[in-house]
């Protein structure tokens, strides 16, 4: 049997505004080719095919016409689950409909396994889908303790014998796979996947993902990686695209699995070339750098993260030139060499929030100090913000 394993699309996401459907429609294109070039059996998409749970229409749309596309009439199974992003119901509302087309969607976190027969290779997939568990979609109340320990404690035995139930379903005549979108231990990140449960609660130590399973498909983070220390074959495909400076430089793939009742999973990684980069540029000589950059034609067709130091702030029209001279610029920060200095002292150090916004403060008012209920009210919102983060 023959999988693909892909994750984290996030349609409808913008970069700052700026709309990255026709990247995604572009990506949607060359995964169909993949598909049909390495004659993929089965694909599986770990969560978050969309960036909000009310997703714009035209996102929708995509998903949809990309599901029809990648099935090719119901002769090759995909298995869908919903991510954080995701609204879990309008993740499998139209799940009767489309298991009719071979399609099969999975909105709430169920301990349940899906039997997938897999035509183009005569094979049957034992399929553990264990959509987004956060505690609100699992509808269960994991400890009365705040503790952070005790609750990622609690959270990885419940995750743990989730996967583990499911798992006991897995025969030696059928090849045995979990799915999941969460965050394991020890995984690498970047500022694109929201706060939710990374270095929190919501975490799941990779000796938790069921031994049983010859490969373990994740979704979540946006860097394609192996889970180290897990008991079995695991992976997160990673996004498709680059959803944030923090992914400048990074190559995108997905994942291809080769496997067989009883055997070891084969893993590859395969490229994806649509898609803008992501480039930083730090132009430390001046606005004459930039000029020169962008006369030669420099990263083109790409979105520009621009760093510029200068001796004093730019005029309006100075930025307006700029975003003419290269229409991908999404940030244009100027640099002042006391600003400088300052940029270079806080990155010997870690900041807490807290000081964080202190500095902010006083940069914007001119040396004030904010007072205590000021601080205490925007660390309040901060831990609010990222609770509703949790639950989304």
């Amino acid at each position: 049997m023959r999988i693909l394993h892909t994750a984290d699309w996030h349609f409808g996401r913008t970069l700052e505004g700026r709309s990255r459907m026709a990247e995604q429609e572009a990506f949607v294109d060359e995964l169909v080719e993949i598909v049909k070039k390495e004659q993929i059996d089965i694909i599986l998409v770990a969560g978050d095919v969309f960036d909000s749970v009310n997703p714009p229409a035209a996102a929708e749309q995509l998903f949809y016409e990309s599901l029809a596309r990648l099935s090719d009439k119901g002769r090759r199974p995909v298995a869908v689950i919903s991510g954080n992003h995701d609204h879990p119901d309008r993740i499998s509302a139209a799940r009767t409909l489309m298991c009719a087309h071979n399609i099969f969607l999975f909105g709430r976190p169920q301990a349940a396994v899906c039997q997938i027969d897999v035509p183009s290779c005569g094979e049957t997939m034992m399929l553990a889908p264990l959509a987004y568990p956060s505690e609100s979609r699992l509808a269960e109340l994991l400890s009365s303790d705040c503790k952070e320990t005790t609750m990622r404690n609690r959270y990885d035995d419940r995750i743990r014998d989730l996967l583990a139930a499911m798992a006991a379903s897995f025969t030696v005549e059928t090849v045995n796979v979990a799915m999941s979108h969460l965050y394991v231990a020890g995984g690498r990140t970047s500022d694109s996947e929201r706060p939710i449960e990374v270095g929190g609660a919501y975490t799941v130590a990779a000796e938790s993902l069921p031994k049983a399973a010859q490969y373990v498909a994740l979704g979540h983070l946006h860097r394609p990686q192996d889970v180290k220390r897990a008991k079995t074959a695991a992976r997160y495909s990673g996004s498709p695209l680059a959803y944030s400076f923090s992914e400048a430089g990074q190559a995108k793939s997905v994942t291809v699995v080769d496997v067989h009742p009883g055997g070891a999973a084969k893993v590859a990684e395969i490229p994806l070339a649509a898609g803008k980069p992501l480039i930083r540029w730090k132009a430390t000589e001046g606005l004459a750098q930039v000029y020169r950059w962008c006369e030669e034609g420099r990263d083109r067709s790409s979105w520009i993260d621009l760093e510029i130091y200068v001796t004093e702030s730019l005029t309006m029209e100075e930025i307006d030139r700029l975003r003419k001279l290269h229409p991908g610029f999404v940030h244009i920060r100027p640099v002042l060499p006391n600003r400088a200095e300052e940029m270079m002292e806080m990155s010997r150090e870690p900041l807490s929030l807290e000081e964080m916004f202190h500095r902010f403060y006083e940069r914007q008012t001119g040396g004030q100090t904010p007072d205590e209920e000021l601080v205490r009210l925007f660390l309040e919102l901060a831990a609010e913000e990222e609770k509703e983060g949790e639950g989304e």
